[in-house]
């Protein structure tokens, strides 16, 4: 029995040694098969496997190569985060007046709302987040404090996340649409809203039908065509600077069922101050003044007042569940307020630039050279982003030994039946997440940059090769 032991113990290493090598030789030919493929003849294809215990590198074939990385982008967003801020880490929107109450309940002053960064104030995606939940504990913390009347305005304060909402390399065609929506100290609404379309034949003009919620202070110009079957939603809405009529140009396939666009909302500051009066308004509390942001206050050249007395703090959900909403939806507008919020907890000037700053000295003192992860957003939005996929990889693993790991795994979207981020843009399609394979927990990088032809046939060439990780 003494002499077996080390027999089946060095079995039991034989065998795993040549699975890993079956899985390696697996790998190299299902990648290899995709590189030779005509829709990447033209394309930059990178691939990293590592065992997400150890960091032993299971497979890397241009590991070193700078991509973009489309959506993918956002895993090392929100890991960053939860190292920086905590799983437990709350935004806290503040809620206040100026001025006096007189005896008969009017404020002599402003009702100002100081945002903090929380992208989730009136989002739909949580119970106490929705926009009536919002708006009725608002109102109900005035009339609480004796307010009968407003002698003056109700302000959003968006100012704590500086004035540059749209992060350097974003192209003009998404910056009109919701997935386009720029950052903000006081998001509303995750700072998107809807128009109704009305389709016609193919070649004919498409006409709109309603918007959602109702935006009395913008007009809407529809140069939207109706589109052939299959070229689906090619819409771009417009605002342009210092105009208040939204255009929407480009194409809405005639096949496409739901018959809406959801638009990138430019000042959700501004907004939810106008939701608020018109609340008050309905509970027959007057407001005197108008809605105002530190935006509209600015083109007036009026100074941004500061809350004097409080009334309420509004606290966000936890990073764990704004991460959930994050990956599972890509919600780019999550990520870029996450990067800045790095910013502004390592105490710099709140921009997109110091937030990258940060999350690459972060990650430098972990051992990864910042020049492996040249990034300019936080969502991938940008083409300009070029991370590796040995980098991307690399934190997976680092990841996966941390007590928040739970959460960062649950937000991560099932594709292929497998847990991964996506991520696409022009011509470019990203895969990173983990596998099982044989009892053995990996975790994997895959990125092609300027492949052609079709989106949905390169995903299915690119399954095929993760497919030898099951």
């Amino acid at each position: 029995m003494r002499v077996k032991k080390p027999l089946l113990l060095s079995l039991f290493i034989i065998t795993i040694s040549a699975s890993a090598q079956d899985l390696q030789q697996k790998l190299q030919t299902a990648y290899g098969r995709l590189q030779q493929d005509s829709q990447c003849r033209y394309a930059s294809v990178s691939l990293t496997v590592l065992d997400a215990k150890t960091g032993e590198v299971v497979f890397a074939n241009n590991a070193d190569m700078g991509l973009a990385t489309a959506s993918t982008l956002k895993t090392i967003t929100s890991s960053t985060a939860f190292f920086l801020l905590g799983k437990d880490f709350q935004y806290q929107t503040k809620v206040g007046y100026t001025g006096t109450i007189t005896a008969d309940g009017t404020l002599n002053g402003d009702i100002i709302i100081k945002g903090a960064g929380d992208p989730t104030l009136g989002s739909w995606r949580y119970e106490n987040t929705k926009e009536h939940s919002v708006l009725s504990v608002i109102t109900s913390a005035i009339q609480k404090a004796g307010i009968k009347r407003v002698n003056g305005r109700v302000i959003g304060d968006e100012s704590a996340f500086g004035t540059q909402s749209i992060p350097e390399g974003w192209i003009w065609q998404d910056i009109g649409s919701y997935y386009g929506s720029g950052t903000s100290g006081l998001v509303w609404r995750e700072n998107q809203f809807d128009i109704k379309l009305k389709t016609g034949p193919v070649g004919s003009q498409i006409g709109i039908t309603n918007v959602v919620p109702a935006m009395p202070y913008y007009q809407f110009k529809s140069e939207l065509i109706n589109g052939a079957a299959g070229t689906g939603d090619r819409a771009y809405p417009s605002l342009p600077v210092g105009n208040t009529t939204f255009y929407l140009r480009g194409s809405y396939a005639v096949d496409k069922s739901e018959k809406s666009i959801s638009v990138a909302l430019p000042d959700g500051a501004y907004d939810m101050a106008y939701r608020i009066i018109d609340t008050l308004k309905r509970l027959g509390l007057n407001v005197s003044g108008t809605a105002e942001s530190v935006n509209t206050l600015n083109t007036k050249n009026q100074p941004v007042p500061v809350i004097q007395k409080p009334l309420l703090t509004i606290a966000s959900p936890t990073l764990s569940k704004i991460v959930y909403w994050l990956n599972k939806k890509s919600i780019n507008l999550y990520a870029e307020q996450l990067i800045k919020t790095l910013a502004w907890q390592a105490g710099k000037p709140v921009t997109t630039a110091n937030g990258v700053k940060v999350l690459q000295d972060f990650w430098k003192a972990k051992g990864i050279d910042p020049n492996s992860l040249n990034i300019v957003d936080g969502s991938g939005l940008s083409p300009g982003d070029r991370v590796t996929t040995r980098t991307m990889a690399t934190i997976l693993k680092i990841d996966k030994a941390t007590d928040w790991f739970p959460d960062f795994y649950e937000s991560l979207p099932t594709y292929n039946n497998m847990k991964m981020k996506s991520g696409s843009i022009n011509n470019v399609l990203t895969y990173a997440g983990y596998q099982n394979h044989n009892g053995r927990e990996l975790c994997f990088s895959i990125m092609v940059n300027n492949y052609s032809g079709s989106s949905g046939v390169i995903k299915q060439k690119m399954f095929r090769v993760l497919d030898e990780l099951k």
